[in-house]
C-alpha cells in the first residue's frame, strides 16, 4: 500500500489512478494522519446475451425505427451490432 499526502496526491493524481486501476491502494494523509483512500471500484460484467437474445433485440430496434421511435442509435449501429 502506498501513502502519499494530500499536495502529493493533488499533482499526481492520474499515477495515483494508474496504481489503484492495477489493483493496488493509495491512502492520502494531511498533517500525517489518513483522511482517504483510493482503490479500484469493482463492476461485476453484465450477463453475456444468447444469440437469440441479441437478435431480438436488434429486431426491437429496427421496429422502433421504421415507426419513428427510435429511442437510441442509428441504424448503422443496428447493423454493426447484428454483424457482431
Amino acid at each position: 500500500m502506498k501513502t502519499v499526502s494530500l499536495s502529493e496526491a493533488k499533482t499526481r493524481l492520474s499515477e495515483l489512478l494508474t496504481i489503484a486501476e492495477r489493483g493496488g491502494e493509495v491512502t492520502i494523509t494531511r498533517r500525517g494522519r489518513p483522511i482517504a483512500r483510493i482503490v479500484a471500484v469493482m463492476v461485476s460484467p453484465a450477463p453475456a446475451l444468447t444469440q437469440q437474445e441479441r437478435v431480438a433485440g436488434i429486431f426491437t430496434r429496427l421496429r422502433e425505427m421504421r415507426h419513428g421511435r427510435t429511442l437510441s442509435g442509428s441504424l448503422r449501429e443496428a447493423i454493426e451490432d447484428g454483424r457482431d
